[in-house]
């Protein structure tokens, strides 16, 4: 191994600790907070801490095997199912961020009709729509023998050894991620702006009324006026930041990887073997990043986190006194 390949390897090793961890914890504040439970929201983020949690311990191991020793991991069969898995639960994941995104646009555009428009069977059905979706193409990949290993990404994927059908598997190829990863981009670009318009407009009717109102009060400090315009302007930088934040991680994590595979499929255009391990690294990073992203650095999860962290503490702290009490009731001596 070279050194890029150990830095890659360190790479991976810290993405699979970071992606377990966040997402295990994402699972334990849903199981242990029913209001997430009662939430339209907080399905469509079990659906995506599921598929985060399986390709972290299912493909980000193996792919980690195939880096280091340089070699397939496991036999045919093996791998095909681990390329099977990975289609699934990559194209999933893509598609549960799209539902995401149309969850947020009706619930900041539509307030007022969300609780009709989306309920939990309307959640059930678009999580079915991503489970058809995602079981159909790698069923397909599956069945013509699509998937294998790869050495460009040292990983069981998407791969056709086989020269007689390349013009095909170069059609599903295209079809596959223009379903996939194009059709979530599109979708995620086209809610999110209309949540920005939506939030830009309200931000500006505040800072309509708390103009007029820092008119009226001459009387006003001059430093409460400064951090009354001062909470303008992050209160207007901090959706955009929101929006930015879901767009732009979805396009670094997984546009690199997609741009690659579809540069592949033209034989005459040399791919960089670190190159290809590190796009596939920064899909296996939106897993980590994810739980953050759409559920830790919210208030009600954060909170829920305090809460579990504060009863194990006092748990614990009980648990300390009652031994001390017991070991206190020992050592006193007993009159004779």
């Amino acid at each position: 191994m070279d050194t890029a390949e150990v830095i890659l390897s360190v790479l991976v090793v810290v993405i699979i600790i970071v992606s377990l961890l966040s997402n295990v914890l994402v699972l334990i504040c849903f199981l242990y907070n029913p209001e997430i439970r009662k939430q339209v929201p907080g399905l469509f983020n079990l659906n995506l801490t599921f598929c985060n949690l399986l390709l972290t311990v299912s493909n980000m191991p193996l792919t980690l095997v195939g880096l280091v020793s340089q070699a397939q991991p496991g036999g045919d069969g093996f791998c095909q199912i681990v390329g099977f898995l990975e289609t699934f639960l990559s194209t999933n994941s893509m598609l549960s961020m799209a539902a995401l995104s149309i969850d947020r646009w009706i619930a900041v555009v539509f307030p007022l009709r969300y609780h009709s428009k989306m309920r939990h069977k309307d959640a059930a059905f678009v999580l079915g729509y991503t489970w058809v979706h995602s079981v159909s193409f790698s069923t397909v990949a599956a069945c013509l023998s699509w998937v294998g290993y790869h050495r460009l990404y040292a990983s069981c994927t998407l791969a056709n050894p086989r020269a007689s059908s390349r013009t095909q598997f170069v059609i599903f190829t295209v079809f596959f991620h223009s379903f996939t990863f194009l059709l979530s981009f599109i979708v995620l670009c086209f809610t999110y702006l209309k949540v920005l318009k939506v939030a830009r407009f309200h931000c500006k009717r505040i800072d309509v009324i708390t103009m007029q109102t820092l008119v009226l009060l001459v009387d006003i400090h001059p430093s409460v006026r400064q951090r009354c315009l001062e909470e303008q302007k992050r209160r207007r930088q901090r959706a955009t930041r929101k929006i930015s934040t879901f767009i732009g991680t979805f396009m670094l994590c997984f546009a690199p990887y997609v741009i690659t595979r579809i540069v592949e499929l033209f034989p005459a255009v040399p791919i960089n073997p670190h190159w290809g391990i590190v796009s596939k690294c920064l899909t296996y990073s939106k897993a980590a990043c994810d739980p953050f992203v759409y559920s830790l650095l919210r208030h009600q999860y954060k909170k829920t986190c305090t809460d579990i962290i504060n009863k194990l503490l006092k748990r614990s702290s009980l648990n300390a006194s009652g031994r001390r009490q017991e070991n206190q009731g020992n050592s006193i001596p007993t009159a004779e």
